[in-house]
């Protein structure tokens, strides 16, 4: 046995949601081999002192942006289309370079959080797979494909530029580290996009066994804007030209009709609430209950540093029960439990990581945190899942592990040299996004 994490309250999340007081985990080449109440005979190489500590799978966090964390405060309190504008004008400064920094960045800020998988559909997916390389954390990459050309225009998808490069990351990352990334297709949203681009991109994500990311009404406008178009939901559309045929997941829902709930319950797709990001830009989040009756999977994400502010998926959790519970104004309703299932079970299954992690199970990956419940706020604990839930922050992280390696503890992180980081985009990253003469 590698590591034992001995004497700590371990929340399982198991399909009994069974949580050991007092228990013991053991960690052996990188999966959990032994989890009791009770010490194991066998004496381990190290050991982690669990007292005062609440040991759960790692967070997943279904939907983010990593690579724009240097955008973080920009447009806090623009209009949301001042805001796009912004962004826009500064994602098109980006280059290779300044993505892997800001990715870095913000994958340093997810294992300071207890993020131990992340999904990311954004720009320069490469330079955010070297990232993710380095640091050793799990992720789900999509490039964020749009084509805006009228749909009469030739389009061929071995020769489009976009597609090429997407071909080619996944050739490269797909499976990398024994699956530690993955490589998903990926498309902006319906409205940035055309029929061309989706069917041959969910037909080569068929092909090749790759999921699929996106962002599905998000605003109130998108429905309306496609049904006048089109005379169909955008879910509606996108269902027709194939793109829910591999395994979808979609970011935002806000506005989702119940039709379009339905069809994605048929179609297995997964729903990732942005509580965070809706909230700051005055939007509604997902209806996690509508969304699970209709057969939906609801997993949980930050968005971008831009977009939420930050990337604490401990934050998330209470902002999607709070606002669960004020939709039908009672606590009941929405245990504290499907938060944190959202957050640790819904998301890995969301990923196709559901048989490696997301619970805490013998013969899983040790994607594990340690969280710290000694300090005042988190004192007295009455209920574990509600004090992780509506008192814990991901300040309280004391150790992010994954495959039975240490990524970050007690302020340190072994796989990032996080001075360096914050150097590179001090003097490179932040020079190129804004240039002085602009100032």
């Amino acid at each position: 046995m590698d590591t034992l994490i001995a004497n700590a309250t371990i929340v399982t999340m198991n399909e009994g949601m069974e949580v050991l007081f007092g228990g013991y985990l053991g960690v052996t080449e990188g999966k959990i081999s032994y989890l009791s109440k009770r010490p194991p005979v066998e004496h381990p190489e190290t050991i982690v002192d669990g007292a005062g500590m609440v040991v759960l799978p790692g967070l997943v966090n279904c939907h983010t942006h990593l690579a724009a964390t240097a955008l973080r405060g920009l447009v806090d309190d623009a209009s949301n289309r001042a805001a796009l504008e912004t962004i826009l004008q500064r994602e098109a400064k980006l280059d290779n370079r300044a993505a892997k920094a800001s990715a870095s960045l913000g994958i340093a800020e997810c294992l300071r959080f207890g993020v131990t998988s992340v999904s990311d559909l954004y720009y320069y997916p490469e330079a955010t797979a070297q990232a993710v390389k380095e640091a050793g954390i799990k992720a789900n990459l999509a490039l964020s494909a749009y084509r805006f050309e009228d749909e009469s225009e030739p389009f061929d998808f071995e020769t489009d530029p976009q597609c090429r490069y997407f071909r080619q990351v996944a050739e490269t990352w797909h499976g990398f580290d024994r699956g530690r990334i993955r490589v998903d297709g990926g498309i902006f949203a319906e409205y940035t996009s055309n029929y061309p681009l989706w069917e041959s991109l969910s037909g080569y994500a068929a092909e090749k066994g790759l999921g699929f990311q996106l962002h599905l009404e998000q605003t109130p406008s998108e429905g309306p804007s496609c049904l006048e178009r089109t005379g169909l939901s955008p879910a509606q559309l996108l269902d027709c030209h194939g793109l829910f045929r591999v395994g979808v997941t979609a970011a935002g829902c806000g506005y989702l009709t119940e039709e379009e709930r339905t069809l994605l319950g048929k179609r297995r797709a997964s729903a990732v609430a942005l509580p965070l990001e809706a909230g700051k830009a005055g939007m509604d989040p997902v209806d996690v209950p509508a969304c699970v009756r209709a057969g939906m999977n609801v997993a949980l994400g930050s968005g971008g540093a831009a977009e939420a502010g930050n990337l604490d998926l401990f934050e998330a959790m209470r902002s999607i029960a709070i606002s669960a519970r004020r939709a039908v104004g009672d606590a009941a309703a929405f245990p504290s439990s499907a938060a944190l299932m959202m957050a640790t079970v819904c998301g890995a299954r969301a990923q196709g990581r559901s048989q490696e992690c997301g619970m805490l199970k013998t013969g899983m990956d040790a994607d594990l945190i340690l969280v710290d419940f000694s300090a005042p706020h988190l004192i007295p604990c009455h209920n574990v899942l509600s004090g992780l839930v509506f008192s814990a922050k991901g300040a309280d992280v004391a150790m992010t592990m994954v495959r039975g390696k240490i990524l970050y503890q007690s302020g340190r992180f072994p796989t990032l040299d996080l001075p360096a980081i914050v150097r590179e985009l001090t003097e490179y990253t932040i020079p190129r996004l804004f240039p002085r003469e602009e100032s």
